[in-house]
């Protein structure tokens, strides 16, 4: 027993006396009850004005089986195995759960084709969440067209809004997105040596808002902290606003501008009066849509987690602003 709680870090105590109140067993809900008995017993002596040495020893005695039942808490706790990401990224990759598409002729970043086990998997996890969603919620599923003309996203505010802040490597002309690569200088900025508190806590106030800045004042913390390319490390150029958006044209002519869609929303936003005509014209009602989305990603990065074609599953709930109420 004196060892297993030198184990959990319990120093310079008198153990005999700790020993004496508790059971040599010393499970977890025994370390509980002992403290709120302590506990029971300190709030009684403040209440009938002890000496000071009978009050202070009293509360030494409920840090001590507080640090006893915090230390058995912790070595309670299972460890869950690390999983080492390249490696299962590999095997995924040869047993086809996914792979680079079009590989052969050199493959382009971003793009993944799904295997046999891919599709099932990919398949079950679609059906979970139809049937956990739109089923469970009686939700109205749309299917809409990839093919989006200009005028509806404009309306949306893509076309001037859905972008990224982009820099390039001078030399080079790789193009990196500017928060994310300020992200990593500033990472591996922190683990250096030398680098005092006052400046870890100013990169930390920069890591926690980086999603906010913008085109202006990401070009200022790049040139602050001498940020260069990953690779080469060459000057990068000014920051630049990049729209996301895969543009194409609709029909021979070439005059009506479209994109394919970098959401799934926008096909349930401009069918909300049929919705509505379909539900009989009550609110509050959700519509849903599984489809591709696809996004012209600058620089994708993370195996599957940033891609530039990818299934997503949206839902949005419709309600008269006047008559929050709802049923569920």
């Amino acid at each position: 027993m004196l060892k297993s709680l030198l184990r959990l870090g319990i120093r310079s105590v008198n153990y005999s006396r700790l020993f004496c109140r508790m059971p040599t067993a010393t499970p977890m809900e025994e370390l509980k009850a002992a403290v709120a008995q302590q506990g029971a017993v300190v709030r009684k002596l403040k209440e009938s004005n002890p000496s000071p040495e009978e009050l202070a020893a009293a509360i030494d005695e409920l840090k001590i089986r507080k640090l006893a039942l915090s230390n058995a808490e912790k070595a309670a706790v299972v460890k869950e195995p690390k999983v080492d990401r390249a490696k299962f990224e590999n095997l995924m990759k040869r047993r086809f759960f996914y792979g680079a598409a079009f590989s052969l002729y050199g493959g382009i970043a971003g793009l993944y084709d799904l295997g046999p086990a891919g599709c099932a998997l990919k398949a079950n996890m679609v059906n979970f969440w139809r049937n956990h969603f739109v089923v469970e919620e009686n939700m109205l599923e749309v299917e809409c067209t990839m093919l989006t003309p200009e005028t509806v996203l404009r309306a949306s505010g893509h076309v001037d809004r859905f972008t990224d802040i982009m820099v390039k490597d001078v030399k080079t002309g790789d193009c990196y997105r500017a928060d994310h690569l300020l992200e990593a200088h500033l990472e591996k900025a922190l683990e250096g040596k030398g680098v005092t508190e006052e400046k870890k806590e100013e990169m930390n106030t920069v890591l926690r808002q980086i999603d906010n800045f913008g085109l202006k004042e990401i070009g200022e913390l790049i040139e602050k902290y001498g940020c260069k390319a990953p690779v080469t490390n060459n000057d990068l150029s000014a920051p630049a606003e990049f729209n996301l958006m895969f543009g194409t044209s609709i029909g021979p002519t070439g005059l009506v501008k479209g994109f394919m869609r970098p959401e799934t929303a926008q096909g349930i936003f401009v069918n909300y009066k049929r919705l509505l005509e379909y539900n009989q014209d009550k609110i509050p009602f959700a519509g849903a849509q599984i489809g591709q989305s696809f996004r012209n990603e600058i620089s994708p990065r993370s195996g599957l987690l940033r891609v530039r074609e990818f299934c997503q599953a949206e839902i949005e709930h419709f309600l008269d602003p006047e008559d929050k109420s709802h049923p569920k």
